[in-house]
């Protein structure tokens, strides 16, 4: 689940700083945050699932 979470903060933050460096408002700061967390979240959560059943 750490790795899930740190995803998504990372995601978070990579969707923030994108709508920021494209001049948008605070809608498109958090609209870019969560959709980026979402996919990064995703892909952490298949990152997951891959070490998991690569240690067991």
């Amino acid at each position: 689940m750490v790795v899930v979470l740190g995803m998504a903060v990372l995601g978070a933050i990579l969707g923030a700083l994108t709508a920021r460096k494209r001049n948008g408002s605070g809608a498109d700061l958090a609209q870019y945050a969560a959709g980026y967390g979402i996919a990064f979240a995703l892909v952490g959560l298949v990152l997951s699932l891959i070490l998991v059943r690569l240690v067991s």
